[in-house]
Order: structure tokens, then C-alpha cells, then sequence
């Protein structure tokens, strides 16, 4: 049976900076990966692979809008050259998303929230396929949503954004087999990151109004996200691509 780690790779993941992205970047470290921590935020992106070098893994960290090309590009470039190839990439990039119907979202809005979870996922993985084909395959995790499956009150970008990043994975899947490049998607329910506080003012609130809408009646912790996308990484995955991974806690169970 194929054992779950990274020894040997090289691993990009963006957003990094916080949360999912984080808490992903940590468990591929500790796996054994070399990995490079991208995020807008410059800081955040610096303190994940600070947390990660002193625990004697390896990681370098980036500044990077995933929305613009030349800073993706730029990513990929560096990573390379660097670790010498790439042979996973987790696009986990978000921004906070504003609440409302489409009556009630701006088009500039509704445009950023697509720019940085479509278009984003687009760019990145444009930039790490030559690299990652020339390695000999890898694997390509994009972070969608259980609301790109299900739809929620006053959510219509997240929610077209999450689903339009299923599809593209599955649109992925098919192109890239041959190259033995997979791709996946992994919706998470709700997890306990700061977008949480942002949507719902504090952590308690969020617990109390959005974990009982899943079946284990409470809210995900970034870590189970993370050990789901440490699996899609690696080898022990090997049979899988084209999937959608609910790891939601039951949401869309019912």
C-alpha cells in the first residue's frame, strides 16, 4: 500500500498565509515536502514558513496576488529554481467575499471574487504545468467549497465561483492525464479560519449559527482539511483524479 508522504517533492500552495492554506503548507512540510508558502499577505506568508523552518522543514515564502499574471509566473519561476521541480500544487487562495443575492453583489465585487478563485486557480496551475510535466507528473489540489455543490442564502458568487472551480477541475483532469498529472478538488464545510470570524463577527457566533448545519453538529478545524489534501498529494492517491472530496462534516448529506 502506498504510505502518505511527500518525501522527496516540492509542493506550492497558495494562500498560505492563514487557515486551510496554512495548516496545508504544515502538514506537507512535516510529510516531507519542500514547500513554497505563497500569499497576499506578505507576513502571513513569512510566519508560515518560519513555523515550518523551525521545525527544521523546508519552505520559502512569496508575496503573490494570484489574480495577476505576472506575479504567478514570477511564483512559479522562483519555486523551481529553488527546489529544482514541482510536483504538487494546492490552490487555496481566498478573499472575503461580501454577502448578497445578485441584486445585491457590485459587478467589481462579484469580478474579484471570481479573479481570485477561478481565475486564480487558472493562472496558477498554468504557470506549474510545464514544470510539474517535466518532473513526470504530479498533482494539482484545487480548494472548491460544499457550496460549489449546494446553495446558501446571499452566497450567489461564492457560490458560482466554488462550482465553476469544480468543473474546472474535472475539465483539467481530462486534459492532463496523459501528462500523469491528477487533479482534484477538496470542498471543506465550514472550518474555523479568520473568514469565519469575518462572515460571522466572532468565532462563537460562527459556531453556534453555522456548525449545526452539519451532520457532526460543529465547525471543521483547518488540520482535517489539510491531512484531506496531504492524502490527494500523494501517492496513496494515486487512483483518484477528477474527484471532488467533500470533507464537510455532513452539510450536504441532507
Amino acid at each position: 500500500m502506498n504510505s502518505v508522504n511527500l518525501i522527496g517533492k516540492a509542493a506550492i500552495i497558495s494562500g498560505a498565509g492563514s487557515g486551510i492554506g496554512r495548516a496545508t503548507a504544515r502538514a506537507f512540510a512535516s510529510a516531507g515536502a519542500a514547500v513554497m508558502c505563497l500569499d497576499i499577505d506578505r507576513g502571513g506568508a513569512e510566519e508560515t514558513a518560519q513555523i515550518i523552518t523551525s521545525a527544521d522543514g523546508r519552505a520559502l515564502a512569496r508575496q503573490c496576488d494570484v489574480s495577476q499574471e505576472p506575479d504567478v509566473q514570477a511564483a512559479a519561476r522562483a519555486a523551481r529554481s529553488a527546489f529544482g521541480a514541482i510536483h504538487v500544487l494546492v490552490n487555496a487562495a481566498a478573499n472575503n467575499d461580501p454577502n448578497g443575492s445578485v441584486l445585491d453583489i457590485s459587478p467589481a465585487d462579484w469580478s474579484r471574487v471570481f479573479a481570485v478563485n477561478v481565475m486564480g486557480a487558472y493562472l496558477m496551475s498554468r504557470a506549474v504545468l510545464p514544470a510539474m510535466i517535466a518532473a513526470g507528473g504530479g498533482s494539482i489540489i484545487h480548494i472548491a467549497s460544499q457550496l460549489g455543490r449546494v446553495g446558501a442564502p446571499a452566497r450567489a458568487a461564492y457560490c458560482a465561483s466554488k462550482g465553476a472551480v469544480i468543473q474546472l477541475t474535472k475539465a483539467m483532469a481530462v486534459d492532463h492525464a496523459a501528462q500523469n498529472i491528477r487533479v482534484n478538488s477538496l470542498s471543506p464545510g465550514a472550518v474555523e479560519t479568520p473568514r469565519l470570524v469575518m462572515r460571522f463577527g466572532d468565532m462563537e457566533t460562527a459556531r453556534r449559527l453555522a456548525g449545526p448545519k452539519h451532520l457532526l453538529n460543529r465547525l471543521g478545524q483547518p488540520e482535517e482539511i489539510a491531512q484531506a489534501a496531504l492524502f490527494l498529494a500523494s501517492d496513496a492517491a494515486s487512483f483518484m483524479t477528477g474527484a471532488d472530496m467533500l470533507v464537510d462534516g455532513g452539510y450536504t448529506a441532507t
